[in-house]
């Protein structure tokens, strides 16, 4: 198993899917812990994840875990967007996360959009804390847009989005809605599933 670890974060990203279930184990139960696991900083000392470090790195390896339609690809060029909306919580972190990475031979890219509509061309997208009262806005505009919807809004998976993350004592975890991603043409590996602390298989009532 190929795993390159970043020691700006504290990370281990594997570059080969095939590592699956073993993997995300992996992910969740070291580096998951960002209050745990640290490693040397330049002052010799020992330097721990932030927690929107450790979600960094959770988006990045999502991408690795969904498959989108095949038009989708052939449509967006070269590049694997990852994008954000609202105000971006990841600072320096997303962008050293996805440096010099590939998703299908495809360069992953960062961007911050201002509006649901700039969103349609991202592959993933993390949609902010500051969007709360706009979420169901926000929504309804993506449609059912090939877009992975990832957030830690309260009750994001409820609401109709598909990734949200949750807060188990010191370590990031994260539950998915897998009839939400189906509803926009995107698979979720069941490796993915497994280790979801939660999976919801119905929209929102209201939808």
């Amino acid at each position: 198993m190929r795993l390159r670890c970043r020691t700006d974060v504290s990370q281990c990203i594997a570059r080969d899917r095939s590592t699956g279930r073993h993997f995300l184990l992996l992910l969740i139960s070291v580096a998951a812990t960002w209050g745990v696991v640290g490693v040397p900083s330049a002052q010799g000392q020992h330097a721990k994840p932030a927690e929107f470090e450790v979600k960094a790195t959770y988006l990045y390896n999502f991408s690795r875990f969904v498959e989108w339609p095949a038009q989708v690809a052939q449509a967006q060029g070269d590049s694997f967007a990852i994008c954000v909306l609202g105000e971006d919580p990841f600072g320096a972190a997303l962008k050293a996360t996805v440096a010099q990475e590939t998703v299908a031979g495809k360069s992953v890219v960062t961007k911050q959009v201002p509006t649901a509509q700039d969103a349609v061309s991202c592959r993933v997208l993390f949609i902010s804390s500051s969007e709360d009262k706009r979420l169901k806005e926000i929504l309804t505009s993506l449609g059912t847009a090939t877009v992975l919807t990832v957030s830690d809004l309260p009750k994001f998976t409820q609401r109709g989005g598909m990734v949200q993350f949750v807060l188990e004592g010191n370590k990031v975890r994260f539950e998915v809605n897998s009839a939400v991603a189906q509803r926009a043409g995107l698979t979720l590996s069941s490796e993915l599933l497994k280790v979801a602390v939660n999976v919801r298989r119905s929209v929102p009532s209201g939808d």
